[in-house]
């Protein structure tokens, strides 16, 4: 581990894997907020889509490979595409069953009391779902980094997944337990960001991120 600390392939790999997990993350939230806004506000979309989207959730994401190959090429946007697929799902359900789960009781108080559509939302609505938000978030972010291996097995000269890919051929047991020590380690980082921002933004959530943690 030390020849790849001083050689800087270390450095080199969890970069590269790092920018694939950010992206397929941001790329997830991206889609997986609104998606789940429209299933909470909309009847019909949600029993029109709901099946398709449970049924989708059955298939792993590395079945996926083959088709994502055909679709998006062999390159970077299939990789984030496997760590979007991974960590979507998740992010979808905290933010869908967050904002359903939002007592109807306590919307119809901040009506009688005069507030606006755009107050019940931000002073009501938002701080009730933010707990099983923050859970899908969490647990989003750690099949993203789960989905990393299998995302850099096709067609990859760089990443965490092909350092350690390539040292499994080559019979290096060090460079593969390495590998799977960095990986870990920037998962448990990248965790302590995610509370880190929870805790600034949202400090009333400081109890449910340690019972969450236990």
């Amino acid at each position: 581990m030390g020849d790849l600390i001083a050689s800087g392939e270390l450095a080199r790999h969890s970069l590269v894997s790092l920018r694939r997990v950010s992206l397929g993350y941001a790329f997830a939230i991206t889609l997986a907020v609104p998606l789940a806004l429209l299933f909470v506000l909309s009847r019909p979309l949600r029993a029109t889509f709901e099946p398709l989207l449970e049924f989708l959730r059955q298939i792993p994401p590395l079945a996926l490979m083959p088709l994502l190959m055909l679709w998006l090429g062999i390159g970077e946007t299939q990789k984030i595409g496997i760590i979007v697929l991974s960590c979507f799902f998740p992010i979808f359900l905290g933010v869908r069953g967050g904002f359903a789960a939002v007592d109807r009781k306590l919307i119809d108080v901040g009506t009688v009391f005069g507030f606006a559509r755009p107050e019940i939302m931000l002073r009501i609505v938002l701080p009730s779902a933010l707990p099983a938000i923050v859970v899908g978030l969490r647990i989003g972010l750690g099949y993203s980094w789960r989905a990393l291996v299998g995302a850099e097995l096709i067609a990859s000269s760089a990443g965490l997944g092909y350092m350690i890919v390539d040292a499994e051929n080559l019979a290096r047991t060090d460079i593969v337990l390495a590998g799977i020590l960095v990986i870990g380690a920037l998962g448990l980082a990248a965790d302590l960001l995610l509370r880190l921002a929870i805790r600034t933004l949202a400090p009333w959530l400081a109890g449910d991120l340690e019972m969450a943690r236990a």
